[in-house]
């Protein structure tokens, strides 16, 4: 969690419908009892503490170090940096700007990774955006499709997006790779409304819709 962002700034910490951005995916892994410990990476301790959020029970505050501090550092390196001084069996990740995942999603795919490892058929989880539709290059020529033969996009072979919401993983996979993803990872399909990866002022607005959308259908629930 940064103190700085370059498209959106202080996006971390801005009220999204109301509530501090990072409040939103914290709130949602706290609740997940399977969850032993949320360890947050940060050169933002002292913001976090304004907003009142220190360390805790469940909550570890871990100080950046400053040679991976940055835009460009790959994250890669810093989950190793974390990796190395938090020992767990599993290890899960998500950025502040998910907002929209839900628990029932981070569940989800917890229980397929588990299952997956159990039967020998998997080291690791991402989730994705399944998309059927027609691709093109710059030049025009078709990717994916036939343009003289233009079947139902839903009959087209599906691609998978990463959406950078959610990766699973374990020491040894990292090991093997040094990346989140193992050799063998399980892709997870998630709904693309709660996909939203907060990157531009065009990410923020559409968070914004889908969280009033939800309160919207909340309350006329209850």
């Amino acid at each position: 969690m940064k103190a700085n962002s370059q498209r959106v700034k202080g996006k971390n910490f801005r009220l999204l419908h109301g509530k501090p951005l990072f409040r939103w995916i914290l709130d949602s892994l706290l609740s997940i009892e399977a969850i032993d410990e949320v360890v947050i990476n940060t050169d933002a301790r002292g913001i976090l503490a304004e907003n009142g959020l220190t360390d805790g029970k469940r909550v570890r505050i871990r100080d950046r170090k400053p040679e991976l501090c940055g835009d460009t550092v790959s994250m890669n390196l810093i989950l190793a940096d974390d990796i190395a001084a938090v020992a767990a069996d599993t290890y899960m990740m998500t950025h502040t700007t998910n907002p929209m995942l839900t628990p029932a999603t981070i569940q989800a795919a917890l229980a397929a990774y588990k299952t997956g490892v159990a039967e020998g058929r998997a080291d690791s989880l991402f989730t994705v955006n399944k998309i059927q539709t027609r691709f093109y290059r710059a030049d025009g020529s078709p990717v994916n499709h036939d343009p003289g033969n233009l079947i139902q996009t839903q009959d087209l072979e599906p691609w998978y997006e990463e959406n950078s919401n959610l990766f699973i993983f374990s020491r040894e996979s990292f090991a093997k790779t040094g990346a989140r993803i193992g050799k063998q990872p399980i892709l997870h399909v998630m709904d693309q409304m709660e996909a939203v990866d907060i990157d531009t002022p065009e990410d923020w607005a559409l968070a914004e819709a889908v969280a009033s959308l939800q309160t919207t259908q909340k309350a006329a629930a209850s």
